[in-house]
């Protein structure tokens, strides 16, 4: 495939004309594909010929999908899966088996949490949490049997963010793999493979769709890790993404940069907003130069990022009373849409893992998260005026 340079891959990566030789990416909506003999049935269903078999695991239009992003993301390769914690689930169980432990930090998305700590403790898998960025701290929690090291950068919803390269040499120094949630920054604003990551993994829903339409994940990485060990899992257990989802994503790409840049730059105006706003307590975007964070997020990505959360004086009555002002923002946990979108974290997206878990965490019941869309700042801010400036 020719190698094109950011905006020219997210736009015609992946394109591969059939017969018929249309401009759009053709949009293949079956189940199975026809063989022309036996022998060609039993090559392709044992690997021995390329081809398509059974869209539950190879389709043209997912293919598409997974090359365009893979070029974006500079990865060898891509699996498309149903969502973003499909992504995740196909990564551990792929890669993890009894007995083995993961290193995640603290401030991970919620179903993440309780994946680690519902689903796969079942299985004799163990996980510690890390609450701080800090190198020293991940490497005294790696054991022997660690397996993974798992991190989002930036964390929802408190924008903590993590050096991505520190954290892949501390997991290789024990002979782990880094595994980074790259949901936030998307590769249009970072590409934690060529920072030192193992694999990467997406909620697709989020920002690649952009539009807020349909569900999907992928997980990026070096090709034969993806296909010895992703693959076959994906093929058995079925959490595959629908060919229909997969055109709509694709269109979604085409459009990531320019939507990343506007959000961002939106975010950041916002953030400037909420941090001199009397009644807002703390404001948490790496994009301020109040952020901890802020000199290695603005080494790490090109912007940073289109979610900001920050914290009313009151607790949780005061931000329930934010949220029901507004009349403009979308009420909803989704985030990466060109409608900007609020919620109260500690009862929605992390509302069911232990209070323990948020405190360790940092999600207090004062915290708000709003994901910056395509409207007017000033808009956003006269919306969440109506709740913040009758605070006492």
């Amino acid at each position: 495939m020719q190698e094109f340079d950011f905006d020219t891959a997210a736009v015609r990566s992946g394109i591969s004309r059939s017969q018929f030789n249309e401009h759009a990416e053709a949009l293949y909506l079956t189940s199975s594909f026809v063989f022309e003999s036996a022998a060609q049935a039993a090559a392709r269903f044992k690997g021995d010929e390329p081809g398509y078999v059974y869209s539950r695991f190879t389709n043209p239009t997912v293919t598409a999908f997974q090359e365009r992003l893979a070029a974006l993301e500079r990865a060898e390769a891509c699996i498309a899966t149903a969502s973003g914690m499909s992504a995740i689930l196909a990564c551990f169980m792929a890669l993890l088996r009894a007995g083995d432990h993961v290193v995640s930090s603290s401030g991970v998305f919620g179903a993440t949490v309780q994946l680690l700590g519902t689903i796969l403790s079942k299985f004799g898998v163990e996980t510690s949490y890390v609450d701080t960025p800090d190198p020293a701290a991940w490497r005294a929690a790696m054991r022997r049997e660690t397996k993974l090291v798992f991190l989002e950068t930036p964390s929802n919803p408190l924008t903590e963010v993590f050096d991505i390269g520190a954290l892949a040499a501390v997991a290789h120094e024990r002979g782990a793999m880094l595994i980074v949630d790259n949901c936030f920054c998307t590769p249009a604003l970072q590409q934690p493979l060529l920072l030192g990551a193992d694999l990467v993994v997406h909620s697709a829903t989020k920002y690649l769709d952009g539009q807020g339409r349909v569900m999907g994940g992928a997980v990026l990485g070096a090709r034969t890790l993806l296909m010895d060990n992703v693959l076959p899992f994906l093929r058995t257990a079925g959490p595959s993404l629908s060919p229909f989802n997969a055109w709509v994503l694709l269109k979604g790409l085409e459009t990531l940069r320019i939507r990343m840049q506007a959000q961002c730059a939106g975010a950041l105006e916002l953030a400037r907003w909420l941090e001199s706003h009397p009644n807002v307590q703390r404001v948490f975007y790496p994009g301020l130069a109040s952020h901890p964070q802020h000199a290695l997020a603005m080494r790490q990505q090109r912007a940073a990022g289109a979610v900001v959360s920050f914290e009313v004086k009151g607790g949780r009555d005061a931000a329930w009373h934010v949220i029901d002002s507004t009349s403009m923002l979308s009420i909803t946990a989704n985030l990466g849409d060109t409608k900007s979108t609020i919620t109260h974290p500690a009862t929605t997206t992390h509302g069911r893992i232990s209070a323990e878990a948020r405190a360790r965490a940092g999600i207090t019941e004062g915290l708000l998260r709003v994901a910056v869309g395509l409207e007017s700042v000033r808009g956003i801010c006269e919306d969440l005026e109506r709740g913040l400036g009758k605070q006492d």
